[in-house]
């Protein structure tokens, strides 16, 4: 008989990929699939660790298109599967992403950003939030959850695999390659000894009984011979993600009520962002601070009314402005100066936003 993973609460001091794994034993996931490459392989190294222990399975397929297939194929035999990825491999596992998106799998992604295009570094960037927010063919509906720290890696791993099976939404959990690799201090936790529901999983295909007999005839296509076919199952995919998002989409934000200037950044990157907010409003400055936690969908109601208050938004981002672009789109219309920080593939620090800040007060 398998143990439980977690007993009572634990303070800990583990990696980010350490605690990804410890997470998603904690909700209950069954199967990893997954495909070697930095800076994600310790999710599978300490996976297979653990896997074993607690009466878990692992499979490494050939790359990384296999991987998204077979977890796609997991969840249809009503397993809790997931995988792993980062940078080329993420563009890769967009076809089987688009696969789940149309039959509406519950498949649970954690990728943890790297420097790209292509290759590029192995270490860390903000440059895949475009690819993992909207990528993949046609007009397919994720959430994408953006991690700050270890704790949330761990909160949010479990919190994707509920919204995953609740919603039957694929759902991501972004890191990035610093949060894979650093260690940090966190508590981990049963679930259900804190009132967390563990969403249980169904199967999908090959349940008892004869279809159509003893129980309702399954069909789950993800083609369509016909256009009015596919219009009608994407309208009501589009109605019932319009019908999450309330409950979905997730922000923080504080000093935003008198700003004159509202900070906003996401993942490791915010947490720069809040040092250098927190340092400012110290100094008497109105400066406020944004923060969106899910990238899909967002809160659009939080960003249209802080912003809209603001004369001007700074967006500090590892990146050439994906989530600028993602915060034009949601407050389109606003008059609101957009001003931006963006680092491509490279760190921000709290210095970096202050004096940014510091420069756009004297202007």
């Amino acid at each position: 008989m398998s143990e439980k993973p977690i007993k009572g609460e634990r303070r800990v001091f583990l990696t980010g990929n350490e605690v990804v794994a410890w997470a998603a034993v904690a909700a209950e996931a069954d199967i990893m699939f997954g495909y070697p490459i930095t800076p994600q392989n310790e999710i599978m190294h300490y996976w297979t660790r653990m896997a074993p222990k607690f009466n878990k399975r692992f499979l490494q397929t050939e790359d990384e298109i296999s991987a998204g297939f077979t977890t796609n194929g997991g969840v249809l035999a009503g397993l809790k599967a997931f995988t792993a990825t980062a940078g080329p491999g993420n563009t890769l596992m967009q076809e089987p992403i688009s696969m789940a998106e149309m039959m509406r799998l519950p498949v649970v992604t954690i990728v943890q950003q790297r420097g790209g295009p292509s290759s590029a570094t192995v270490i860390y960037s903000q440059q895949e939030v475009t690819l993992t927010t909207h990528g993949g063919n046609g007009e397919g509906m994720r959430v994408v959850y953006s991690t700050a720290s270890h704790q949330e890696l761990y909160d949010y791993t479990i919190k994707a695999f509920n919204t995953a099976w609740k919603y039957r939404f694929p759902t991501f959990v972004l890191g990035d390659g610093y949060q894979a690799k650093m260690r940090e201090p966190l508590t981990i936790y049963n679930p259900e000894d804190r009132g967390i529901e563990v969403v249980p999983s169904c199967k999908f295909v090959g349940g008892a009984g004869r279809p159509g007999v003893d129980r309702p005839p399954v069909q789950m296509r993800n083609i369509y011979n016909m256009e009015e076919e596919l219009l009608e199952v994407l309208e009501e995919q589009f109605a019932e993600y319009e019908k999450i998002t309330p409950a979905v989409a997730e922000c923080e934000y504080f000093g935003c009520e008198d700003a004159e200037i509202v900070v906003t950044a996401h993942g490791v990157v915010s947490r720069a962002a809040k040092s250098a907010v927190k340092d400012l409003r110290e100094r008497g400055l109105k400066i406020g601070y944004f923060r969106p936690i899910t990238l899909r969908p967002l809160a659009v109601k939080e960003i249209r009314d802080i912003f809209s208050n603001a004369k001007k938004v700074l967006v500090a981002e590892s990146a050439n402005g994906q989530l600028d672009q993602l915060l034009k789109y949601a407050a389109y219309g606003l008059t609101t100066e957009m001003v931006s920080l963006f680092k491509p593939g490279v760190g921000i620090n709290s210095e970096d936003i202050y004096e940014k800040v510091k420069t756009m007060l004297e202007n």
